[in-house]
């Protein structure tokens, strides 16, 4: 006769903490579901129980950082903690040295004065390395563009395109390379891999 496998009070272990990086499309909501139809992270990201830490805005790319963890997803995501945040930004004409740094000394929102941010040029073999945005950009013709490397600490609702905008350049693409201490890396658009949870 089988012995009968006495169940343990207590609750259900707790699962294993995941992280996962994805390199969110131009266009694709950071969330799992839509009333619309239009494309979220499950049309990407088929791993039940994770969750978005922090937003990144519909018409914006790049790095996105997903978790199972509750006081993980808090930490990355909640501004007091202050985790940088590094875009690069496609705008509209050449900031000069006095755009530039206002940016780094904090510039006046609807909001409030955002803290300060490092700002600097983007190099050519950085930018030379990113993806076509589907659709294309509109260019016009007789207005230059250049790219921006730009880290910011707070999480203001689309705060680097009106940083951005304030001083005179408004910003054409964005793309997050990086949230904390994770990167994009290699991860094109709609890829997506696990990384190692921190632990403690």
């Amino acid at each position: 006769m089988a012995k009968m496998r006495k169940k343990t009070a207590g609750k259900d272990p707790a699962p294993r903490p995941l992280l996962i990086l994805f390199n969110k499309p131009f266009h694709v909501l950071c969330r799992f579901t839509d009333k619309e139809g239009r494309k979220t992270l499950a049309d990407y990201v088929p791993v039940p129980g994770v969750y978005a830490a922090g937003r990144l805005d519909y018409d914006s790319e790049g790095l996105v950082v997903l978790t199972n963890d509750g006081r993980l997803q808090h930490v990355i995501a909640e501004p007091r903690h202050k985790p940088p945040k590094t875009y690069l930004v496609e705008v509209e004409g050449t900031p000069d040295a006095d755009a530039l740094q206002r940016l780094r000394r904090g510039v006046r929102l609807n909001d409030g004065m955002t803290l300060p941010a490092k700002v600097e040029m983007a190099g050519e073999e950085e930018t030379a390395a990113l993806w076509p945005r589907v659709p294309p950009i509109r260019y016009r013709k007789n207005v230059p563009d250049a790219w921006l490397r730009l880290t910011i600490t707070e999480g203001r609702n689309r705060q680097a395109r009106r940083m951005t905008a304030a001083v005179g350049h408004p910003a054409l693409r964005l793309i997050r390379i990086s949230a904390g201490q994770w990167t994009l890396g290699g991860l094109k658009p709609g890829e997506w891999n696990e990384a190692e949870a921190p632990r403690g």
